[in-house]
């Protein structure tokens, strides 16, 4: 129909960004009760946030517009950088798409190491821009590509999405010093992790750090994400960003109720560790990880594993959808000790 013409070509060669299926689905599809069902394919933190959040957002006043000066501030006190450098947003997404409208526009490419996390190849093509893919693990390759100079954006995620390892601090200044284009280190899984790289903003002004609150922090149902930047960035940042940088005054109350509780972050965090190195101790066929999940490369077609683990009531990530991830890996999220007992029964009887 002639209102299809309207819409920009670019939406042709789209591939919709996939998220991991949820529990009402789920019980609806296969006649589950929803209490039955263990959801580990979208790596939330299964111990939730701090109880100060709760409080904090029922004492919140809906008639009025987000005020985050104060989330800036607690964001600033927990990672060392001054408030001028801090960006915050709804969500990664949120960040990551206020961002790539600052650098990427038509004839602007971005280099995407594969496979990593979706929404880098959306962004880009929204932007009217040109994805360009080279696997992770070729970091000659990565390199060379880095030397054509329509490269805008270059996104690294670190501890990686879905495989789950870290880029080294070599690696990475090699890829910083070898382009002027803006590098996007993506640390969503970083507090799962042995170090940051975020000091290197300090070094370096091309260099942005991203963080979300949804994964460590466990509120992954307030979308709320932050990035460390340097100075010129921040500014261009805060001109292109949405009114109240899209952020809501519970995500803003929530916030700073969660960094201001670090202690309950980071014991959910430690016994989370703790139950990922006893999954990958007893998964050979899980890939070491420095984040929330295991990346599991499966001998039958990583769909039909999936469909028998819904069937027993247990939700993991198909990795397909993850460009270049092939057709036989599955993520798996950490979940408490039960979660992940039921899942570990359920995975010796499908693929022992």
């Amino acid at each position: 129909m002639e209102r299809y013409s309207r819409l920009r070509p670019v939406l042709s060669s789209l591939r919709p960004y996939v998220a991991g299926r949820g529990i009402e689905e789920i019980s609806r599809t296969y006649g589950i009760p929803p209490e039955r069902i263990v959801k580990l394919g979208s790596n939330e933190n299964p111990y939730g946030p701090s109880p100060a959040v709760r409080k904090a957002i029922a004492d919140v006043h809906l008639h009025l517009y987000p005020e985050v000066d104060g989330l800036v501030d607690s964001i600033a006190s927990y990672t060392g950088f001054p408030e001028s450098q801090v960006l915050v947003g709804s969500g990664m997404d949120g960040v990551i798409d206020t961002l790539s409208r600052l650098f990427l526009d038509h004839g602007v490419r971005a280099l995407i190491p594969t496979p990593t996390f979706s929404f880098y190849e959306i962004v880009t093509t929204l932007c009217g821009g040109e994805p360009v893919f080279v696997r992770r693990s070729n970091t000659s390759k990565i390199i060379e590509h880095l030397s054509d100079d329509s490269i805008g954006m270059v996104f690294i995620c670190s501890p990686n999405n879905p495989t789950g390892e870290v880029m080294d601090e070599e690696t990475l200044r090699s890829v910083i010093e070898a382009t002027d284009a803006v590098v996007f280190l993506d640390e969503a899984y970083v507090e799962f992790a042995e170090r940051s790289m975020v000091d290197l903003v300090k070094e370096y002004e091309n260099l942005v750090v991203g963080r979300t609150m949804s994964k460590a922090f466990g509120l992954a149902g307030v979308r709320l994400g932050y990035a460390l930047a340097p100075e010129w960035i921040a500014e261009a940042y805060r001109k292109a960003a949405p009114p109240f940088f899209g952020v809501t005054t519970p995500a803003v109350a929530a916030g700073i109720a969660a960094l201001s509780d670090l202690e309950h972050m980071r014991r959910s965090v430690e016994r989370i560790k703790r139950e990922r190195e006893l999954l990958l101790s007893e998964i050979v066929e899980a890939s070491p990880s420095w984040g929330n999940f295991l990346y599991i490369e499966t001998s039958e077609r990583s769909d039909v594993i999936t469909e028998r683990m819904l069937r027993k009531g247990i939700i993991v990530r198909d990795c397909r959808s993850f460009r270049d991830a092939g057709d036989h890996h599955i993520r798996v999220t950490v979940g408490t000790p039960e979660q992940n007992a039921r899942f570990l029964e359920a995975y010796r009887e499908l693929c022992g």
